[in-house]
């Protein structure tokens, strides 16, 4: 994967060296050499940090596109822990889905290549489920305490995977056309899974329904 953008010259130690900083640093240079081609030592280089000091802030590189990932899974633990206990369950999961995907508008460019970088390197992969596990598990511990269940029962566990599909198909979509604007796509996808496959599909009984959707539902 590579960009024609060249990175930016750093000169010397950077005054302050934030997860995200350097997370910011590391995008540049992947999509401008390549995940793969770009190492540990350049990123510490163009952050003016030592390379002891980078892994005091990632254990990888394949660690850098998610940037402080473990301070935004906090703040949306944060997040569903204040919502009041009356707000139906699909309306604070999508105030939390929201939430945890809001950024500034100066920062899309950089959130577009971080998500450029996660869905489709392939070194990423492996290295993905584990940072999905965790996001899933926030949701799931949320859902099942609403519902008196154990993180771990069915219900809390399909939950998480349903809503963390609706932010993946929201990101492929929202990097396939940047015309699209990202909260809409993810309140599309959970009006969408709360509403239930049925009501988004018209009946094929229905007054609406053609002759073909009416045969095809028979098949």
């Amino acid at each position: 994967m590579r960009s024609r953008r060249k990175p930016s010259a750093r000169i010397g130690r950077r005054p302050s060296t934030t997860r995200e900083g350097l997370s910011a640093i590391g995008i540049e240079l992947f999509r401008a050499r390549g995940f793969d081609e770009t190492s540990v030592d350049q990123i510490a280089e163009a952050a003016g940090i030592a390379r002891r000091t980078f892994f005091r802030y990632f254990p990888s590189k394949n660690a850098v596109p998610w940037g402080d990932f473990d301070g935004h899974l906090e703040q949306m633990r944060a997040h569903l822990d204040a919502l009041p206990g009356h707000v139906p369950l699909a309306e604070a999961l999508t105030s939390a889905l929201l939430d945890f995907n809001t950024f500034p508008e100066s920062e899309a460019a950089l959130h577009r290549d971080r998500m450029d970088l996660i869905l489709r390197v392939p070194a990423l992969q492996a290295y993905s489920v584990v940072m999905y596990e965790g996001w899933r598990r926030v949701i799931a511990e949320y859902v099942a305490r609403r519902v008196g269940a154990a993180a771990d029962d069915h219900f809390p566990r399909t939950v998480g995977y349903l809503v963390l599909g609706v932010a993946m198909a929201a990101y492929e979509q929202w990097l396939a056309d940047d015309s699209l604007a990202l909260p809409e796509l993810l309140s599309a996808g959970m009006r969408a899974l709360y509403s239930g496959l049925d009501a988004a599909v018209p009946s094929p009984d229905g007054p609406d329904a053609s002759p073909s959707s009416k045969k095809a539902a028979l098949q």
